[in-house]
């Protein structure tokens, strides 16, 4: 039994755009993990800061990385189908 896919796929004419849109967000999430790892080496008590709502500036930090990502993923996602619509309009 073979396992293939479903339907064949051809040249994906917006790869080169979608490499170099992943690889300029992996720096920008990079310099802000950064962030959370400088502030651990150079002064690690500042992470028991207090902020807001009794959270302190580790757990509100952690959460940010999480959800930074989370919309780094969706904005990834919708500016890559915006870039394959318009190059499959553009070939037709």
């Amino acid at each position: 039994m073979l396992h293939e896919p479903a339907s064949s796929s051809g040249k994906d004419l917006a790869g080169p755009y979608k490499m170099q849109l992943g690889v300029k967000m992996f720096f920008l999430y990079l310099l802000f993990y950064t962030g959370f790892v400088a502030i651990n080496l150079i002064a690690p008590q500042a992470m028991g800061a207090i902020l807001f709502a009794g959270l302190n500036l580790a757990t509100v930090y952690g959460f940010s990385l999480i959800i930074v990502a989370l919309i780094l993923a969706l904005v990834y996602d919708a500016l890559c189908r915006r870039k394959e619509n318009q190059l499959s309009k553009n070939e037709k």
